[in-house]
């Protein structure tokens, strides 16, 4: 039987309290450190390693953390889930994008269908239709090739399939798999739409409308601003535009789209990346092989994920040892560090993934909690933080949690030999140092030149980025959330944190206001 406790009822957790504190700098230093290094890594998917061997736990913390993983029954509610149990509570809705990429357990039956059938229907149907639009079967109104596709979508409509496009990109010009550019608009600021219609050729674009009620006003606004300017170059907008909205929705049988691919209310926004919200932009930026791939190393990521023995499942010890990092150690943030350029939007999308999803203050059924949930998400790629925010990090009065991901090759694979070392050796030993110079630190009577160290990091290791490894790191990363979320007794998978701003912004709109917000719309001469 599954119990839904919070995490200060757990006597697991009361222990974790009492277990000594180990001494990061002390660890870390000389053969100490070098045997850490082997010891503390477990293997993920599609040729990855989570390296913790620089976070500030020892055995005996690990023990502790494996308690709390059974007591707070981690594995048994991801079988809950991913079986079809009513986990989102606040919304009573199933939980479904890891069967977006596959079926770990049953099959899973809402509103009548087979949903697992249904994703692969939707996959099939998005493939189908990028490969006539790369064979110039399906084409603009002279019968040319469409050569850019652009989304119109904004938070998870918009942050993770462009981080994903983004990290592809390279990779794909260099296998030649590259079909389109893709292109993204998703702020209402105008600007943010016209600088993309300004870089592009409109006769020759394809795009993506992105809303599963089909009703969010930013969206529908770029809408009518990418209509707009189709007209103006004498064009068909329903010629230039297919829609990724659920089957209910009022655009989900439009005269004003070429097509639609469906989504469902079980896959919210920031986990969508595998579904036809990721899957229509990058099958055509891509083809549908790539994509296929990405949902390979995702789904092999969640096999590891259902792991009951905390030691080898990656994304759930890196879960626990977060919470650990978070309500014993009392760390507010982490920063995601990738040493990857293509990873350049990763921490953004991540930033969403982890604040909408356990930013909560209460529990699973609305009752206030006595203990701090998510931490705050930054980050930066690599090398770029450290000419940034890494002095801080380094000898800043608050202690943060890093998190790297690097590759021991590039994408590119042309580097060259610069003063004895080609960029990618630079860079990754620039990532090795950071990790050992936060954990170790060094000593200097100068108090200004002094780094105390003690300051934990973990790393996620590959050979190169691609689809399948790409896939499973995002899967990594959706299942730490969620295991957070469940050992914090909260609901990861509504947002009703972003639904004020919305009303009180179209109350500004309606001139329905008074007191302050009349005010501030004075202001902004609304």
């Amino acid at each position: 039987m599954i119990n839904w406790k919070n995490l200060n009822e757990l006597s697991s957790y009361q222990e974790l309290g009492k277990v000594k504190p180990l001494d990061l700098a002390e660890a870390m230093t000389g053969q100490k450190g070098a045997d850490r290094v082997g010891k503390y890594t477990v293997d993920m998917a599609e040729g990855l390693t989570y390296n913790y061997a620089a976070k500030a736990v020892d055995d005996d913390i690990l023990g502790a953390l494996a308690k709390l993983a059974e007591e707070a029954q981690l594995a048994e509610k991801f079988e809950e889930l991913y079986n079809g149990a009513v986990v989102n509570t606040g919304e009573k809705r199933l939980v479904l994008h890891q069967l977006t990429r596959g079926q770990l357990g049953n099959a899973v039956e809402a509103d009548g269908t087979d949903k697992r059938s249904f994703y692969i229907e939707q996959q099939k149907r998005i493939a189908d239709f990028a490969n006539k639009v790369h064979a110039g079967e399906i084409a603009n109104a002279k019968g040319e090739k469409f050569t850019t596709v652009v989304q119109i979508g904004i938070g998870g409509s918009d942050l993770g399939p462009r981080a994903m496009y983004l990290a592809l990109e390279n990779w794909a010009k260099k296998t030649g798999t590259f079909k389109m550019n893709a292109a993204f608009i998703s702020n209402v600021d105008p600007d943010d739409a016209s600088a993309v219609l300004g870089s592009i050729d409109v006769a020759h674009s394809l795009f993506i409308l992105v809303s599963k009620s089909g009703t969010t006003l930013e969206t529908l606004t770029n809408q009518a601003f990418v209509m707009d300017a189709l007209k103006k170059e004498g064009l068909d907008p329903a010629k230039h535009m297919i829609a990724v909205t659920s089957e209910t929705s009022p655009i989900a049988h439009s005269a004003d789209f070429l097509d639609a691919f469906y989504m469902d209310d079980y896959i919210g926004g920031r986990y969508s990346s595998t579904s036809a919200v990721g899957g229509a932009v990058l099958s055509l930026a891509f083809g549908p092989e790539v994509f296929a791939a990405f949902l390979d190393g995702a789904a092999a990521e969640d096999k590891l994920s259902t792991e009951k023995d905390l030691l080898k499942n990656p994304a759930m010890l890196d879960a626990l040892i977060g919470v650990y990092e978070r309500n014993i150690l009392g760390f507010p943030s982490t920063a995601i560090l990738p040493y990857s350029q293509a990873l350049s939007r990763f921490p953004a999308h991540l930033q969403q993934l982890d604040m909408e999803s356990n930013g909560k203050s209460v529990n699973r059924f609305g009752e206030p909690i006595g203990y701090v949930t998510g931490p705050i998400i930054f980050g930066e790629p690599g090398t770029n933080g450290q000419h940034s925010f890494y002095q801080l990090l380094h000898q800043g009065t608050d202690i943060v949690p890093l998190q790297f991901v690097g590759f021991r090759k590039s994408q590119i694979q042309n580097d060259v030999d610069i003063q004895g070392s080609t960029s990618q050796q630079k860079l990754c030993a620039n990532v090795a140092a950071q990790i050992v110079a936060f954990a170790c630190g060094k000593e200097n009577a100068d108090l200004n030149k002094n780094f105390k160290g003690g300051r934990p990091s973990s790393i996620i290791i590959g050979d190169d980025l691609n689809p399948k490894t790409l896939g499973a790191l995002l899967a990594h990363f959706e299942n730490k959330v969620m295991f957070q979320g469940f050992v914090w007794n909260i609901n990861s998978f509504d947002q009703e944190g972003v639904q004020l701003g919305k009303t009180l912004a179209k109350a500004v709109l309606a001139h329905e206001t008074e007191g302050a917000l009349t005010e501030y719309s004075k202001l902004l001469n609304i």
